[in-house]
């Protein structure tokens, strides 16, 4: 009975007119309860407990087997966890949602879904909007008041969890997708990722992702990654970043920078990426990056 995990914080979060019940256990592990991820996918199917190495009933249909990747079945594996002294209760990584919502959307785009599941792909673009507006695991820290704990750690406490002593081996970190939308929104011609990008599309990762992550991640990064005399880094930065904590950051946040580069349908390209960096001001606002390091 040790074993299992306690919720140190409960609350709910609201994403458009859906309302989950949500948990952060000890050491940070952000839940949506097991039953709440059901009804926000308008699904009843009885649910099961154990069963780890089956998919989720919503996601169980041979026609969406195509869309499902390891990174989803990562968090598809029901966690049990204890409310103080309460019955066991079970949910599921609070990641899960905006991957299912995917995973409907590119089957819908893609024509493979079934009229059974419709509805199903509707609900998934009303919550993927809720989404653009802040992160859901930012949302269920904000509900639960784990926020709050979170703000009072020491900075180098927080870094220490995102940041690795050495860097590891290369891996493919940012989707294809981020860079399109970024090619989109500035009205430049694509040509795939074959084709070198304009060098200031480092600026931009670094001032939409890296400096919006924790306060002092870039900084930090820059000084373990600097830039050689011909302007050139010797790995990405994300190689810094730690496998339990830092990607798995580093991934949620690349999925909601492209959910709300998706909400901005200007065709002027001028107006197209002032309204992007303006919304994602609003939902991911830059970290405080004014603190000093002793390293």
């Amino acid at each position: 009975m040790t074993d299992i995990p306690k919720a140190t914080h409960s609350g709910e979060v609201t994403i458009g007119n859906i309302t989950l019940p949500c948990f952060v256990l000890e050491g940070g592990r952000s839940l949506l309860s097991q039953r709440g991820v059901q009804r926000a996918l308008g699904r009843s199917e009885s649910l099961r407990k154990g069963d780890g190495d089956k998919l989720p009933p919503f996601l169980a249909q041979k026609n969406l087997k195509p869309f499902i990747n390891k990174d989803i079945t990562l968090v598809t594996t029901p966690v049990k966890f204890r409310i103080d002294t309460g019955p066991v209760a079970y949910g599921y990584e609070a990641q899960i949602l905006p991957k299912v919502c995917n995973v409907y959307l590119e089957a819908r785009e893609a024509g493979a879904l079934l009229p059974s599941q419709e509805h199903i792909a509707k609900q998934a673009e009303l919550l993927i909007r809720g989404f653009a507006h802040v992160g859901i695991i930012a949302l269920v820290h904000e509900a639960t008041g784990y926020q709050e704990v979170r703000d009072r750690k020491a900075l180098e406490q927080i870094l220490e969890e995102y940041l690795r002593p050495y860097t590891a081996r290369w891996a493919k970190r940012f989707p294809d997708e981020f860079y399109k939308e970024i090619f989109r929104l500035q009205g430049w011609e694509w040509e795939g990722m074959h084709v070198n990008r304009p060098q200031v599309v480092g600026k931009y990762t670094n001032d939409l992702v890296y400096s919006r992550l924790a306060a002092g991640l870039l900084e930090r990064l820059e000084k373990l990654n600097p830039k050689n005399d011909k302007g050139e880094r010797s790995t990405r930065h994300h190689q810094w970043l730690t496998e339990h904590y830092g990607v798995p950051e580093l991934h949620e946040h690349i999925v909601g920078v492209i959910a709300v580069m998706r909400t901005v349908t200007h065709h002027d390209p001028n107006r197209a990426w002032a309204e992007f960096m303006r919304r994602l001001q609003r939902s991911y606002p830059k970290q405080n990056t004014n603190f000093d390091f002793d390293f």
